[in-house]
Order: structure tokens, then C-alpha cells, then sequence
């Protein structure tokens, strides 16, 4: 078995056309936005690798679910999904498009994982407290679009994070500017 990595990432917003002028994103389309994004993944994501996503992994989910299950097909890896604002119906509930796709495990609002030596909790929305932060624990968050700082060991994982330039990353990636003890 090859050796496994895990990334890190959020908010890809694939099929949101309006991403491209409320989060200002350099695609004349959203056709040309996804196929640099599912580009972006692959060229880092190897088939056994794990890849948490934190949530906004699409958009106009009943209109073209045919397209997001073709988009989440030509994507590597073994993906987790910790849900955000647009993978949810009005009510709250995962929608329906989300859940029939093939995650590693069923989407939820909040996820835990080891990484770096340390515990990763993982969320859509940015906390300023979070389980075992205290102990060395480090937040990963998504939603803010880059616009809210991290606190603490806490940080922004979104795919239009200057650093991040549209491709999920490690752990070592994501906190390499950090004093890690």
C-alpha cells in the first residue's frame, strides 16, 4: 500500500457561478473555475490519499447534480466532507446531492483527525474555542473566504486563500509558518 497523505480544504464552490463575482475568483467561467480546481486537486492528491473538505463543495445542487456527481468522480482520493452552509437544504439537512456521493464516510458538521502530531479539529465555521486547544489541539475552518483571521492555532484552509492558491494541502503545508512545540 502507498504511503497516505492527508490535505486540507474548503470551499470550492464547484457550479456557484455568482462565486466568481462575490468572492472575486480569476475564471471567465464557472466550467473554466472547476476544471482548474478538479486540475489543482489532482495534481497533489494521489488515489489512497485522504482529503478533508470543510464544507461549500458545491453549488446549485438540484440543478445540476448530474454535474457535481461528475465533478466529485474525476476528483483523487478518499474524500471526507464536514458540511458547510451550501451543502445543506434550508432546513439544515444535508442535501440530498451531498449524500449521494461517494464520501469515505457520511458528511458531518464537525470532524476529528490526527496530523502532525497533534489533534485537528476541523469545522466549516471558524470557532474561537475549540476541543483540546488548550493541549496543542489545531483548528482548520473554511466559509470566512479569508476574511477572518485565525486565532491561536487556528486558520482559514479555503481554496482562495493566497497560500492555499486553489489546492488542498498538508498539514505541514497549512502550519509551516506556526511555532509548533
Amino acid at each position: 500500500m502507498p504511503f497516505v497523505r492527508k490535505f486540507y480544504t474548503s470551499d470550492t464552490h464547484f457550479g456557484h457561478t455568482n462565486i466568481l463575482t462575490m468572492q472575486p475568483r480569476k475564471f471567465a467561467t464557472i466550467e473554466d473555475h472547476d476544471a482548474f480546481l478538479i486540475e489543482k486537486w489532482n495534481s497533489v492528491v494521489g488515489d489512497d490519499d485522504i482529503v478533508y473538505h470543510l464544507g461549500d463543495f458545491a453549488m446549485a445542487l438540484h440543478e445540476r447534480a448530474d454535474r457535481v456527481r461528475w465533478i466529485f468522480s474525476r476528483l483523487r482520493g478518499r474524500k471526507f466532507l464536514v458540511l458547510g452552509n451550501h451543502d445543506v437544504d434550508k432546513h439544515g439537512n444535508p442535501h440530498a446531492t451531498v449524500l449521494s456521493l461517494p464520501w469515505e464516510a457520511p458528511p458531518t458538521g464537525f470532524r476529528f483527525t490526527d496530523d502532525g502530531g497533534r489533534r485537528v479539529i476541523l469545522a466549516h465555521y471558524a470557532q474561537r474555542s475549540w476541543q483540546h486547544q488548550q493541549k496543542g489541539s489545531v483548528h482548520f475552518f473554511g466559509h470566512s473566504h479569508g476574511h477572518l483571521l485565525g486565532e491561536g492555532l487556528s486558520r482559514d484552509v479555503g481554496v482562495d486563500m493566497p497560500d492555499t492558491d486553489y489546492t488542498p494541502r498538508t498539514f505541514e503545508e497549512l502550519t509551516k509558518n506556526w511555532r509548533l512545540k
